[in-house]
Order: structure tokens, then sequence, then C-alpha cells
């Protein structure tokens, strides 16, 4: 599960690029779906459960992403995917959960999980054609799929 065509790289959220993930901004259509960087930014600090990463590609903030374990099932959770509206349609969102995933698999087995709005159908087929199966489980008002890997 590699993408070979992007050099699209995760990087921690720290002092040098905050600034530029807080200024990434999604289409004006997918603001309905996702919460502002500065939101995520904000709960992956004083939440302490979420990691945020930065999405890179060529040396330029184009997205943000974080991650979570849940203590529960073991899984790990993918949350907060933004892509820069200037950035769009240029398959960096694939790139970037395909990185997520490489960078996370490790062992036997890996669970993966996310949730989507059920009207955010860019999202659902993304998720769906990366191997993402919706299980009936919901978050909140979101549905939960989840992507098991064996290696």
């Amino acid at each position: 599960m590699t993408d070979t065509n992007l050099n699209v790289q995760l990087v921690p959220v720290d002092a040098a690029n905050w600034r530029d993930v807080a200024a990434v901004k999604p289409l004006p259509k997918q603001e309905a779906f996702v919460a502002s960087t500065t939101y995520y930014l904000c709960l992956a600090h004083y939440d302490a459960v979420w990691n945020p990463l930065a999405i890179v590609r060529d040396g330029s903030v184009v997205g943000h992403l974080m991650w979570a374990v849940d203590q529960g099932d073991d899984s790990t959770w993918l949350g907060g995917v933004v892509i820069d509206s200037a950035a769009q349609n240029q398959g960096i969102g694939r790139a970037a959960v395909l990185s997520f995933i490489n960078r996370f698999s490790s062992g036997d087995q890996v669970n993966f999980a996310l949730s989507y709005a059920p009207d955010n159908t860019v999202a659902r087929h993304l998720y769906s054609d990366l191997g993402f199966i919706a299980t009936g489980e919901m978050a909140e008002d979101e549905i939960v799929a989840r992507l098991r890997t064996v290696q």
C-alpha cells in the first residue's frame, strides 16, 4: 500500500510548522465535514489523546491529520484529515492515508479505524477504495469504518 507518485510526508506538528498547519483550509463545500485545523491542534494539545501530523509535499504543508490509539480495542484511529483547498484533487489525501497506514502498520495484524459524516461521499469513496469497511458502529453522528491489515 504505497504511493510512489507523490512525495507526501507526515511530520510532527511543532514550533516550526504549526502556523502553516493552522492556515490549512479545506474547500468551502468540505467545511461542513471537518473542523478547522486550529480546533484539531487545540484538541491534540488539551485532550492529549490525539497526535497531530502535518501533511507535507515538496517541503510545503498541504494538510493535516491526527491519530490516536483506542485503549479499548488497540485500534489506531485516523482523524482530522484536511487537505488545503489549493492542494485538492492531486491525490494528496489518498497518499497521506496510505502513508499513515504504512507508518503505523507493525506486528502481525493492525486494526485501523476512522469515522466520517454519512453524507461525506468523497470521504466514504476514498476510504472504501483504500479498504476501510463500514462496521455499523457510530462515533457520535459519524459512520465508523475499519481496516485490518495482516503483515
